[in-house]
């Protein structure tokens, strides 16, 4: 098994988490978010934030609006909707449940360890 193959899967389970939660903040533009998202190491490749930006808007999570740019073609800039927002409390919710129970494993097995 190779640490690099669970590392992706681990980050891939919570992008949609992440970039909502950058929607959330209030009008972004796709490259802006891309850029956060990996500064923060949770995504490096371009490819995959296009396709979960339509699926987000196809779920009616997310919408977005053309705005001319003064040094090029018009940007599309995205928001989160009000169904959006429902879906990242939900979100939220069960990141705290998984961090929470997460935590307790690691710090209970890490006690066993430090006890034997």
């Amino acid at each position: 098994m190779k640490l690099e193959n669970t590392q992706v899967q681990m980050r891939k389970g919570i992008l949609e988490y992440c970039i909502l939660h950058i929607i959330s903040r209030g009008e972004v533009y796709a490259s802006d978010m891309l850029e956060e998202l990996t500064s923060a190491r949770i995504m490096v490749v371009e490819g995959t934030l296009y396709p979960l930006l339509t699926r987000l808007k196809k779920a009616g999570l997310v919408e977005y609006k053309w705005v001319e740019s003064n040094s090029g073609p018009p940007r599309k800039y995205y928001t989160i909707t009000p169904e959006g927002t429902t879906f990242l409390d939900q979100l939220s919710t069960t990141w705290a449940e998984l961090s929470a129970s997460t935590n307790k494993i690691i710090n209970h097995s890490n006690n066993n360890t430090t006890t034997k």
